[in-house]
């Protein structure tokens, strides 16, 4: 065996030793996708919705309203699903409302699916905030802790005990929050009857974003045969031209089955085959994945199709499932983040699913025009700030070469009551649910455990440790990390991480109107944090409010001016640095967002670069102007992309 060869096997035995660290999850969550074997039924549009407004908010589970239709049990509205219940009426308490909300829908069953017994039939949440309990025809199937993450139960016995009832979908949704939840909170009641009425609470909370509840993403129902796939796990590299999927194929319902594997590219070329449950498939002349800007070819994904036969002695099934793949590696160094082993600089946003009405709804017109406005910025990242975005979008961010920092619930962890052993326990699940969900997109290229905790606190060096390694363990192909605004000398997580995120605010919410300080204070920073870790550094949120159409000259505070000023002192330090160990840069803002009333928040916060109606501000200017000429010095693009351009 020559050298080449030799070091090819070398590749795929690593591949093998990787991949077998991967396999920690017991279930599968794959996105429920149409094949010639499985067939989806989406559930959105106008539920019944009743707030529990009992003192107690437990009104609706005393009285049992999930055994008859919600209407029967008192006064319901019509809510739109999937949105926020927060902005939808004109009723101030529901807009603020903290407890159990219940929202019904009758569904008609396909005739098909109830008559085949070897139909499996699930019905699946994209995401509810925060704690959910559902039932199906008054009988409870299954509850889920936390939001912004899937959960599924398969209901086919239940509809199939009565073929004419229409099928009841029952689901309570509480959006408290308390010192074990992600993100954590604590109810405050206020017994002073010389001050407040009879009854009145607040939830408290230590992050900057409106609360909003409900039903935030589609709810469905989907099909599989009784002997299905299950889970998909792939991980990929290259050597040379050659690509290499290692893939692992879980099955449920048959003890034996019979799977093909088939890689398809972009043309419907078979380029790879292979057999059996798990394997590596090589590809000849790979088209890799490639960020946005860094390649006249971005987002390049092939189709993983696995097609499985099994028997039961009566029956045959088969189930078809198709993966889109992206070929890719990610490495760090001590002073690059590396994707195909070549340098790669993070020019991107901080977002929030956030918008006028629908709040963190999700809503396909908004998700297109922001990515039509990332990429008219020349923008080629963003950090899923401060929880998981919908599958939708990460989808989209693998189509389109947008890479993404994958963060989960963890905010606001400031309480050392919430570094107890049950907050590690839920959020050690919370990091199990978002690995299984998001573990095969190429997009994401970093996972973020928190964001702003609390990390000089003595339990925060347990608590971050086992959950950076954990994390780890879940997959180690990516690089952890989580966002800090800690001082440097006394972080107890940033040991751990591979790459520190900071956050800072320099002349805003430190020497607020002194923007003489940035470049001073800005360097500092980098060179305390790179001195004492020597890891690579990225500046994860820098910024300034600007209330749109407000100027002034000299630049002071809220106007568009200073918002300019500021962006442009960070990045005359960012130039400096990221020839050394700064290896990106993600502006907070992408676009004005909600926040709840307060003294320092005119109808929210403002530091984005577009309004919350994506209009563009002197910022986003600023901003296009700087990373398209990063994009040009960094990148490989085809003339038609060059700066400036039209998108």
């Amino acid at each position: 065996m020559d050298p080449p060869e030799r070091l090819g096997m070398f590749r795929v035995v690593c591949l093998l030793a990787v991949f077998d660290a991967v396999c920690l999850l017991d279930t599968g969550m794959l996105f429920p996708r149409e094949s010639s074997s499985r067939e989806v039924k989406e559930l959105n549009g106008l539920w019944d919705f009743r707030a529990d407004q009992s003192p107690n908010r437990n009104q609706g589970f005393d009285r049992a309203w999930y055994k008859s239709r919600l209407a029967e049990t008192g006064p319901v509205i019509d809510m739109p699903v999937p949105a926020s219940y927060n902005d939808i009426t004109q009723d101030p308490a529901l807009r603020d409302f903290i407890g159990w909300v219940w929202y019904e829908r009758e569904v008609v069953v396909p005739a098909r699916w109830v008559a085949d017994g070897g139909t499996r039939v699930v019905l699946r949440v994209g995401s509810a905030h925060y704690y959910s309990v559902v039932w199906v025809n008054g009988v409870k199937v299954t509850e889920h802790d936390g939001g912004h993450l899937p959960f599924e139960v398969e209901i086919g016995s239940l509809i199939r005990k009565d073929p004419t009832v229409p099928c009841r979908i029952t689901i309570a949704v509480n959006n408290t929050l308390t010192l074990e939840t992600l993100p954590p909170g604590t109810i405050q009641h206020m017994d002073d009857r010389t001050k407040y009425p009879e009854g009145f609470f607040v939830q408290n909370f230590n992050f900057d974003f409106f609360n909003y509840a409900g039903i935030h993403r589609p709810v469905l129902l989907y099909t599989t045969p009784k002997a299905y796939v299950d889970d998909i796990t792939v991980v990929t590299d290259f050597l040379d031209n050659t690509g290499l999927v290692k893939y692992n194929v879980s099955v449920q319902g048959a003890a034996n089955a019979t799977l093909s594997v088939t890689l398809i590219d972009k043309d419907g070329r078979c380029v790879a085959t292979s057999n059996g449950p798990a394997g590596v498939l090589k590809v000849v002349d790979v088209k890799l994945w490639w960020p946005y800007l860094m390649h006249e070819n971005p987002g390049y994904l092939y189709s993983m199709e696995v097609r499985l036969t099994a028997a039961d002695g009566k029956s045959t099934f088969e189930d078809v499932y198709s993966l889109p793949v992206g070929i890719r590696t990610v490495s760090v160094t001590s002073t690059q983040f590396l994707i195909n082993n070549k340098p790669f600089y993070f020019h991107g946003v901080n977002k929030h699913e956030d918008s006028d009405i629908r709040g963190k709804g999700l809503d396909w017109p908004l998700i297109v025009k922001d990515f039509n406005l990332m990429k008219w910025l020349g923008a080629n990242s963003f950090r899923t700030s401060h929880y998981p975005y919908a599958e939708e979008i990460l989808q989209m961010c693998d189509r389109h070469g947008i890479v993404v920092i994958d963060e989960c619930p963890g905010v606001g962890i400031k309480d050392i009551r919430s570094f107890g052993k049950a907050s590690l326990t839920h959020h050690l699940v919370v990091m199990d649910e978002l690995v299984r969900r998001d573990k095969n997109h190429p997009s994401v290229v970093m996972w973020s455990v928190a964001n702003e905790p609390a990390a000089e606190m003595p339990p925060a060096e347990f608590y971050f440790k086992t959950l950076i390694q954990h994390t780890k363990a879940l997959d180690p192909t990516r690089p952890v990390t989580y966002i800090t605004a800690s001082n440097y000398a006394r972080d107890k997580g940033a040991p751990y991480v591979d790459v520190i995120c900071v956050n800072s605010y320099f002349s805003w919410y430190h020497d607020p109107g002194h923007l003489e300080v940035i470049p001073i204070q800005l360097n500092t920073q980098f060179e305390n944090w790179y001195g004492k870790y020597q890891k690579p550094i990225i500046q994860s949120e820098y910024g300034a409010d600007a209330v749109p159409g407000l100027h002034s000259d000299p630049p002071v505070m809220f106007t568009e001016e200073y918002q300019k000023v500021v962006l442009q002192s960070y990045h005359n330090v960012f130039d400096q640095k990221r020839k050394q160990y700064v290896i990106g840069e993600l502006i907070w803002n992408f676009a004005d967002f909600m926040t709840v009333q307060g003294i320092t928040r005119v109808v929210g916060n403002k530091k984005g670069v577009f309004t919350r109606q994506r209009q563009p501000k002197a910022a986003a200017f600023i901003l296009r102007e700087r990373y398209w000429r990063l994009a040009n010095e960094t990148g490989i693009l085809p003339p038609w992309t060059k700066y400036p351009c039209s998108l």
